[in-house]
């Protein structure tokens, strides 16, 4: 009865141009008799279903009619605005065939499968928008076929549609807490068939948004923690995520770096804006690197000085050699530098003592260190010797006083007065 009434719409649908009168009225009968009879069945063919009701009768023909109205209207020449791919599962080959001839009248691709293993099959090596598929089917039923589907994490996201001759409200229950997007009963409506398929595809596009947003979220927020991590401490940033507003520490022992490029201001004179940016960020690129390796947390780069600390944020003992062996190695990269460019030299500066370490700003992170052991690490550095490191008198202590081979010197420094030093060899 429903494959009748379905070719029944169906020719009245397709051929609404051609049909005489006599004869579209005469399968508007068949499809209204076909209907009645269903309804008969489904009552459990009560002897008084057959008694004739002229009021009822009239108002079967005015919604059957109606609906038709409707389907010749919007049928074939209607499309969905976006078509899917659907796979239909029914064990009846004539409503398998119904619906794959209806869904591609619509624009729709359509695969179907004559049973719930086959349809596994079939989703191995296909992907579709959407499933309709049959409850009553052997082997596997459509309840259980939606379980394979939900409990799959490749093929859950699969809307399913579920299509049954039964009128058992358990049923449809247990259909939408398997998992089931929506439920149709046989004879289905073209008009509801159409509506609920449009609006599963609909929801699976905004499904699809919503997960290219989220993945789009994901790779903004991966950038910005890297740009975050290149700026900041980790150990900084974790304050930062768990709630800290205010972030300072007094650091009671810590050894500063300065490394200054020496005679940059007159090789930028002389060189292009582009090929001296690129030199300059090769070099401390390259920088950052060797302090990570060493353990040592860059500060910040000012002009063509770069700026380190050991020993913050995060203590460590042995803070003043993580410094003097940073410090060789900025020289070595230096000495290993082999281009046509000219040469480039450092000097460097260390001291060793208490400082104050926090971030400022809001706008624009900066971690910052001050005190009197940062200036007098950059005394250090600008009254050294190129090529060379020049180390203060505690940060000489700190190393192990005699341990190192160093040249002594008393100094009289700007801003701070006679002060020992020693240059490492």
């Amino acid at each position: 009865m429903n494959a009748i009434i379905g070719y029944s719409e169906m020719i009245l649908e397709d051929f609404a141009d051609s049909l005489s009168q006599r004869i579209a009225d005469d399968i508007s009968k068949v499809i209204n008799e076909s209907r009645k009879l269903l309804e008969q069945i489904d009552g459990g063919l009560d002897v008084s279903s057959f008694e004739h009701d002229e009021e009822r009768a009239n108002q079967t023909d005015a919604t059957i009619a109606a609906n038709l109205a409707r389907t010749i209207a919007d049928g074939p020449s209607s499309r969905p605005e976006e078509a899917g791919r659907i796979l239909v599962v029914d064990d009846s080959a004539s409503n398998r065939d119904l619906l794959a001839r209806r869904l591609g009248r619509e624009g729709h691709t359509v695969v179907t499968a004559n049973s719930g293993q086959e349809a596994l099959q079939i989703l191995e090596t296909q992907e579709f928008d959407l499933a309709l598929a049959d409850i009553l089917m052997p082997d596997m039923n459509g309840i259980e076929l939606l379980g394979q589907l939900k409990s799959d994490a490749r093929l859950r996201e699969i809307r399913v549609i579920m299509i049954s001759g039964l009128k058992d409200q358990d049923a449809v229950i247990r259909c939408i807490e398997a998992g089931a997007e929506d439920y149709l009963q046989k004879p289905i409506d073209p008009i509801l068939l159409r509506a609920r398929i449009a609006a599963c595809l609909e929801r699976s596009r905004w499904r699809e948004r919503e997960r290219r947003y989220l993945s789009q979220i994901e790779f903004e927020k991966k950038r910005a923690d890297e740009l975050l991590h290149a700026i900041l401490p980790k150990q900084v940033i974790r304050r930062l995520a768990d709630g800290e507003e205010v972030i300072a520490d007094r650091i009671e022992t810590a050894t500063i770096v300065f490394a200054d490029i020496v005679n940059f201001t007159e090789l930028a004179a002389r060189t292009p804006a582009s090929a001296l940016v690129q030199r300059l960020g090769n070099l401390f690129s390259r920088f950052d690197e060797l302090a990570d390796q060493y353990g040592v947390e860059k500060i910040k780069t000012i002009g063509d000085a770069y700026m380190a600390a050991a020993g913050l944020p995060d203590p460590r003992p042995d803070h003043a050699m993580a410094a003097v062996a940073f410090s060789r190695a900025l020289l070595a990269e230096m000495a290993s530098s082999i281009g046509p460019e000219p040469q480039l030299n450092l000097r460097i500066g260390i001291n060793t003592g208490p400082v104050i370490a926090g971030l400022i700003g809001r706008k624009r992170f900066v971690y910052d260190v001050w005190g009197h052991t940062v200036n007098v690490a950059s005394r250090m550095e600008s009254y050294g010797i190129p090529g060379r490191i020049q180390v203060s008198q505690s940060t000489y202590e700190a190393l192990g006083a005699g341990l190192l081979d160093a040249r002594k010197e008393v100094m009289d420094i700007r801003g701070i007065g006679k002060h020992t030093t020693y240059i490492l060899s």
